[in-house]
């Protein structure tokens, strides 16, 4: 009789374990460490540009739906995947290109990146700002932090990394980018 209760109870915490380590978003892919450097313009990005003494070239323009952004005398160029720098020095060769300014001096700056999105377990699931070099856990706490239902120790990301979205798992203390989608699962027992 005592041998079959040890056998059950056995039974149960292996069971249990197995449900632990087998839970909501357990099979999805390893976030990929994301490359060291600077950050790459994306779609939905807000960015100030400043073509100095050239008041009718500055000002605030933004990165669209295709990745371009529309200048004035020099229409669309592209802004997606490249860096604020890049994009300047894409600027005044432009400027320069069409004979507009000899030596043109341009800066760009982000002015407001795109947002990022919690879903799930956390309080006040929605779209939030980012805000850079923000983890997995100040976008939780952002969206009004864990419900008591929720898996702590990891969530889902889906991230566009080139070739479309794709949901990866994360640890919290991993770095949050513009545009992901932050998905804190619900746990079982």
């Amino acid at each position: 009789m005592q041998r079959r209760l040890l056998v059950a109870f056995v039974g149960l915490c292996g069971l249990s374990r197995c449900a632990v380590l087998a839970g909501p978003g357990t099979g999805l892919p390893a976030l990929p460490a994301s490359p060291p450097g600077p950050y790459r313009l994306g779609a939905g990005d807000g960015l100030n540009i400043r073509v100095y003494d050239q008041p009718q070239l500055s000002g605030a323009f933004a990165v669209d739906d295709s990745g371009m952004v529309d200048m004035p005398l020099l229409g669309l160029l592209p802004g997606a995947g490249k860096t604020s720098a890049e994009l300047a020095d894409e600027i005044a060769a432009a400027l320069q290109a069409k004979k507009l300014i000899l030596a043109p001096s341009v800066a760009v700056e982000v002015a407001k990146y795109r947002p990022f999105y919690s879903l799930g377990e956390v309080s006040n699931p929605g779209q939030y700002p980012y805000r850079p070099g923000m983890t997995v856990l100040t976008a939780i706490s952002i969206a009004g932090g864990f419900t008591y239902r929720a898996v702590q120790g990891y969530v889902g990301i889906t991230r566009d990394i080139g070739k479309g979205p794709v949901q990866y798992r994360a640890p919290i203390t991993a770095l949050a980018q513009p545009g992901d989608v932050i998905t804190v699962f619900e746990r079982r027992f």
